[in-house]
């Protein structure tokens, strides 16, 4: 098995032959030493004769696991010199020592010393087995060689046996894509076999499943090779200590494997729980007070969809709002996703419970999707991947968007949805997977449409521009992904266009649609927003963030300048990681981009233009409020986070981890989420509650509430829920279409006498009423098909009453808490 070419051992100046190309761990279960001796000679002989055949030559080592035994006795493999690069990288993988006599064995405890082996082993390959299949003289081998052979980015084959009772038995999850088992025949890449089982932290037999789910965890494909009982093959040797181990401790080393992430899920559940446990306490009377007229709607879209399904109606449009036209809901941001699935809650316990549900869970499920994707693909410690999950998913602009724009803050897909997309950028796993990743990616992004389809676009534009990042620091990896990922992503909008082409073309082409939405000047972020606290963060200021803002639901930044400086610390600390660098051109882009056409100068008059001018006459993009596209940086700061987070708990000096957690801590106290304020609502006149509007509102009519309906005042949304959708109303608060141009914009489209309401209602003096006024108010109310108007008592509701006596020429009725006049057909 010698050489011409060798290593030299710098420890004892030893030369020692070529670099090890095959390591064998062999697990013997506790067989005495007597009986193990014959087969290890036997293996042996067996390696030789492989080797012999290896073109190139090579050698081959053999490292033997025995159990913890008190009077067992052996030495130690020497540990490798350097630990294994991180997960994310295997190409930095474990730098091995100099190999050791490959004519030697090495003999090491179990418990974690099966860990010890693995990461002892030196080998191109690593081969795990035992005692009953090295006695068929590694039978299989060669087909697995020649698998992993056949796919260079392939982690480990495994031949599969069916020793998994007790998994199967119990119902206990295994690795997706293998039978449940231990790893009693699996070849491995040796780098990728050194840095899984130095990342397991189990001690019994599920530690085998933990390193296929941890491999699976990191993007590395692996694949299961059925096979019979090789000949030769034996019962495994054991000891004789009466079977196996007992059943209790299995369960516990299996159940282990999740219990993590359920403690993870509950912290999200509480902290979700916490931000609005205001609402939560009094569901009838508590309004989130800086959600605007936000909450009213949602609660509305909750109530809406529920009746058109309950009576078999259309749920992509309705006339209970805007009347006569009716309102577009597949233009409105509905959330069919969810509305539809928890009809069952909403009729049971309410709207507002529903809308509080959605955000509870819905924050906490998005913050769990981040921490499983981080988890999974980045870090090795779970609760720095819950702190990079829950920046993720708590920053300050998802704590402001909480207030009333589910869409914005339910975001548990997209996760997923990235996870779909750098698996089909691997391509190692053959044509199949990448078939299946590209179905799930389209019924994922399908589902997401139904939830909120703007966050979904910002989402690829974000990926759009990571993608062109990582391009910028590793060319190669993208030339070698992107054509996997293109045929990946064929196959996914060949399953999520025929499921979203009829709702896409009645959002876009139907009733009621809108080719733009006007937002305004001020849509983009100032760039003190970046740095500035936001109003509900424990160190911010609601009147700083509100001059920085367009309203309490969209500051879109905030994220302060003590988490921006940490981020930039990590970027340099870790810069070596060409994921970081992409990252940081990512996280620099959007907040660039989030900026707007125009950029002020602070402190100044002077503006630049914003590199927003040119995505802004994009299809789509026109609609989008570009400060949103900031929201970008907060999966990216959160990945910063847990990647830091990772190497300060790895930090092998306390000093150095102590410092590191107080810095940490240092920077993410002033974001931290205050609860949601809430303000007592505005009750439901009795005009409404006790059904007194059947007499004055008949089918087909519309009541005019007043001040009507608008983004400023949507309380009569909360009327027409209270009543079950039992009457329909002129105006409301919803996106539609307004002038020749369809151009969208938010409320009904305005009339004069809606105007003139409004005006009066917020302080203006009423006209001096004449026959053209009366004339254009009539012309108003049959324009909404009007069949009462109703003034409730509220502010300057004299004021109200006495403008509409002198427009409609009599007096109103009182019912209840309410003036009415009826004003349709006697």
């Amino acid at each position: 098995m010698s050489a011409p070419s060798g290593r030299i051992d710098a420890r004892t100046g030893a030369t020692w032959p070529q670099p090890v190309r095959l390591s064998v761990v062999l697990r013997t279960h506790g067989a005495p030493a007597g009986r193990t001796a014959p087969l290890l000679a036997r293996l042996r002989a067996d390696l030789d004769a492989h080797a012999a055949s290896w073109s190139g030559g090579g050698a081959w080592e053999l490292v033997v696991v025995e159990p913890d035994t008190p009077d067992a006795a052996p030495t130690a493999a020497p540990a490798p010199a350097t630990d294994p690069a991180p997960a994310t990288d295997p190409a930095e993988a474990h730098a091995p020592d100099p190999a050791p006599d490959p004519a030697s064995d090495h003999r090491i405890r179990t418990a974690p010393t099966l860990r010890a082996a693995v990461r002892a082993t030196t080998g191109r390959r690593v081969l795990l087995t035992d005692t009953a299949h090295a006695a068929g003289h590694l039978h299989g081998l060669d087909a697995l060689q020649r698998d992993l052979d056949r796919a260079p980015a392939a982690t480990a084959v495994v031949c599969g046996r069916h020793r998994g009772r007790l998994a199967r038995t119990l119902g206990i999850p295994g690795v997706p894509g293998f039978r449940p088992d231990t790893l009693a025949f699996a070849l491995f890449d040796g780098g990728r076999a050194r840095a899984a089982f130095t990342a397991s932290t189990l001690h019994g037999p599920a530690v085998d499943a933990e390193v296929l789910r941890w491999c699976r965890a990191q993007g590395w494909a692996t694949a299961e090779r059925p096979a019979g009982r090789p000949p030769g093959e034996r019962r495994p040797l054991r000891a004789p200590r009466g079977g196996d181990r007992a059943l209790a401790p299995r369960v516990r080393e299996l159940l282990r494997l999740n219990a993590g992430g359920l403690a993870v899920a509950a912290f999200f559940v509480a902290l979700a729980f916490l931000l609005f446990h205001r609402l939560w306490f009094d569901l009838d009377g508590a309004y989130l007070r800086d959600a605007l007229q936000d909450q009213n709607q949602w609660e509305w879209f909750v109530g809406v969809t529920t009746d058109n399904i309950t009576h078999l109606r259309n749920p992509l449009f309705t006339t209970a709002q805007g009347m006569p036209d009716g309102v577009n809901l597949m233009a409105n941001a509905t959330m069919l996703g969810l509305t539809v699935p928890l009809i069952p809650v909403t009729l049971a316990f309410g709207e507002t419970v529903t809308f509080v549900l959605v955000l509870t869970l819905g924050m906490a499920a998005s913050g769990w999707t981040w921490y499983w994707l981080i988890r999974r693909r980045l870090v090795r410690s779970r609760w720095a991947a819950a702190a990079g999950g829950a920046l993720a998913a708590f920053a300050p602009p998802m704590v402001s968007h909480a207030n009333g724009h589910p869409n914005f803050v339910v975001l548990f897909m997209i996760p997923l949805i990235i996870d779909r997309a750098l698996r089909l950028c691997d391509g190692s796993d053959g044509g199949r997977a990448r078939v299946r990743d590209g179905v799930l990616l389209g019924l994922f992004s399908a589902y997401q449409i139904f939830i909120g389809e703007e966050p979904l676009l910002i989402t690829a534009l974000g990926l759009v521009v990571f993608g062109l990042a990582y391009a910028v620091v590793d060319r190669e990896r993208v030339r070698a992904a992107w054509r996997p990922l293109g045929l990946g992503v064929l196959v996914a909008l060949a399953v999520c266009l025929p499921l979203v082409a009829y709702p896409l073309y009645w959002q876009f082409s139907g009733p009621q649609s809108y080719h733009s939405v006007l937002h305004g000047d001020n849509a983009g972020n100032s760039p003190r927003a970046l740095v500035e606290f936001a109003g509900r963060s424990l160190f911010g200021d609601p009147e700083t963030a509100g001059r920085l803002s367009m309203n309490t639901t969209e500051q879109n930044a905030f994220y302060g300048w003590p988490l921006l400086a940490f981020g930039a610390v990590a970027c340099v600390g870790l810069w070596r990681r060409r994921l970081v660098r992409a990252l940081a051109l990512t996280g620099l882009v959007a907040a660039v981009l989030s900026l707007g056409p125009v950029v002020p100068v602070p402190h100044t008059d002077l503006t630049l233009p914003g590199p927003w001018r040119w995505i802004i006459e994009l299809p789509l993009f026109e609609s989008v409020i570009e400060g949103r596209v900031a929201m970008v940086c907060a999966p990216v700061l959160g990945i910063l986070l847990a990647l830091a987070l990772d190497r300060i708990l790895a930090a092998p000096a306390r000093e150095h981890r102590t410092l590191g957690l107080l810095a940490v801590a240092a920077v993410l106290i002033p974001v931290l989420p205050l609860p949601l304020a809430v303000r007592e609502r505005d009750p439901v006149p009795a005009f409404v509650t006790s059904g007194a509007w059947k007499q004055y509102v008949r089918d087909g009519e519309s009541l005019v509430a007043v001040p009507l309906p608008d983004p400023g005042s949507a309380d009569a949304l909360r009327w027409q829920v209270e009543a079950d959708f039992g009457f329909r109303l002129a105006g409301g608060y919803y996106n539609g279409p307004w002038g020749p141009d369809r151009i969208g914009i938010y409320g009904a489209p305005p009339r004069h006498l809606s105007n003139l309401l409004r005006d009066v209602r917020y302080g203006a003096e009423p006209p001096v009423v004449g026959p053209e006024w009366r004339a254009q108010a009539r012309r108003d109310l049959a324009h909404w098909k009007a069949g009462a108007v109703v003034v409730p008592e509220a502010d300057r509701s004299a004021e109200l009453v006495r403008t509409l006596t002198d427009l409609l020429g009599e007096p109103p009725v009182k019912v209840r808490d309410a003036w009415v006049w009826r004003v349709g057909p006697r």
